[in-house]
């Protein structure tokens, strides 16, 4: 699992020193604070990984096997027009540096590139690829988009971040079976429970919640029950599994807050089960829920969090950290929900 990551000049940070909890991460900031950059980066560098380690006849991990791959990784989900725009955009010559460490050292990982770059420079070679592949949630679902996406995205020029097609080929894979099976329906129970039935893939390639009441097309199910939906899918194959990391960006984003409830509680069950898990959140009740949380498991089974506040400055975005949302400074955002709960009731008093 993640460890830490270094980076210099990387899009809007000058420099920030990230070290991660193992089993849960919450990265809290305004729009535009690079939430999202942050997971990004994370997910393409073990994506990089993991992709060249399953080919068959994979041989250990070269410079020259890994530059050019993480290079198009890179560009395939950030989309910029080039590699050298994910270099900070200051005046004159940039050198981005970006650097990983693991628990296990021989996945540690550095590169480097300059705002002029076509490619990257390997600086710390890892000396295995990474074995558990890692998975991408963006802020909408896609279920209701899976049919035929795979096909088209990979034969046709889209738009979209590599992230989406990447998730549809995990959504997209064969249910769990064997000696795992058990704990796999164990997870799945509180999740179909919520969404009121299960997740079927037909042999036409599309999605249904079935439930007692029949089958429906997921097009026809509330959005909030589609990304709890995708969660369960990934359980049911065994991609959200004893190992493995989890990247999800705004899970609360279109979602009421009964279900933001369901939703944190299935993140800090998969993160106790060893599943390292990434959130980009500024949802104050998603904050707030995953608090209580971890608090109820700290006396029996604590969870090992950590969360980062991303701050905008005249130099660019600072990255504050601590193992409570209390350690990661003033949150604009934050504090307009808690503002706004304060004059609303003030006006009631009033009244």
């Amino acid at each position: 699992m993640l460890k830490s990551l270094r980076v210099t000049n990387f899009t809007a940070f000058p420099k920030a020193e990230l070290t991660f909890g193992k089993n849960l991460n919450v990265f809290v900031g305004e729009n535009g604070s690079g939430k999202t950059h942050l997971l990004k980066l994370a997910y393409s560098a073990l994506a990089a990984s993991w992709e060249e380690g399953r080919k068959p006849n994979a041989q250990p991990p070269t410079k020259a096997a890994l530059q050019p791959k993480l290079a198009d990784k890179l560009v395939a989900v950030f989309r910029p027009e080039a590699l050298g725009r994910l270099a900070t955009r200051l005046q004159g010559h940039r050198r981005c540096e970006v650097e990983f460490g693991f628990t296990r050292r021989e996945w540690d990982l550095s590169f480097a590139f300059s705002t002029k770059s076509k490619t990257v420079e390997i600086g710390k070679t890892p000396k295995s690829w990474v074995d558990a592949s890692p998975a991408f949630f963006p802020t909408r679902e896609l279920l209701s988009i899976y049919p035929g996406f795979v096909s088209v995205y990979e034969n046709h020029y889209l738009e979209f971040p590599e992230t989406w097609r990447d998730t549809c080929v995990l959504l997209g894979a064969p249910l769990r079976r064997g000696p795992r099976e058990a704990k796999v329906s164990e997870l799945l129970v509180p999740l179909e429970a919520a969404m009121g039935g299960r997740i079927e893939l037909d042999r036409n390639g599309r999605f249904y919640l079935v439930s007692s009441g029949g089958r429906m097309e997921m097009h026809l199910v509330a959005e909030g029950l589609r990304k709890l939906g995708m969660l369960a899918r990934l359980v049911a194959t065994g991609a959200l599994l004893d190992k493995g990391c989890l990247f999800w960006d705004e899970p609360e984003a279109n979602l009421n807050a009964r279900i933001i409830r369901q939703i944190a509680h299935s993140i800090v069950d998969l993160s106790a089960e060893g599943i390292q898990i990434f959130l980009a959140t500024h949802s104050l009740f998603l904050l707030r829920e995953l608090e209580m949380l971890l608090a109820a498991r700290a006396s029996s089974s604590p969870i090992d969090a950590r969360y980062f506040g991303l701050h905008l400055t005249e130099e660019g975005v600072d990255v504050q950290q601590g193992q409570s949302a209390d350690d990661i400074g003033d949150i604009t955002v934050l504090r307009e929900s808690l503002e706004q709960s304060d004059r609303f009731l003030e006006q009631e008093a009033r009244l």
